[in-house]
């Protein structure tokens, strides 16, 4: 396997595209629709999937209200720009679920929040602390 295409449900996938760009600092651009939207790298990497709540026939993302977004996921995102990125951050939530801290396992620097959909994200630093 070389790579894997994370999808979660988003109720509006042009916020959390807008959100999610903002966060990793990439520029503006639109979702190809407004039911589904993939956040690329720049060197053209699948980052994320958005896909819009019930617009298709997918069983797991058929509503909302059927599952809390987030339960047993973990969205966690290494960065080699984390003091930028933590900047963005704190731009984007009134406050972080967990505070910038090393991790003891890995030794490297992290922080988590929230996205629009509530799920939970952890940026983390590419290199240890």
């Amino acid at each position: 396997m070389k790579r894997t295409w994370t999808i979660i449900g988003v109720r509006d996938v042009p916020l959390s595209f807008k959100w999610y760009q903002s966060l990793f600092g990439q520029p503006k651009t639109a979702p190809g629709h407004d039911y589904w939207g993939q956040i690329l790298d720049s060197d053209g990497t699948v980052l994320l999937c958005l896909h819009q709540w019930g617009s298709h026939e997918h069983p797991s993302l058929m509503s909302p209200d059927k599952a809390q977004p987030g339960i047993g996921l973990l969205l966690f995102f290494r960065v080699d720009d984390f003091d930028l990125a933590l900047q963005r951050a704190r731009a984007l939530v009134p406050n972080l679920d967990e505070e910038p801290h090393v991790n003891p396992s890995t030794g490297t620097k992290e922080f988590s929040l929230r996205d629009p959909d509530g799920y939970y994200v952890t940026i983390s630093a590419l290199s240890a602390a």
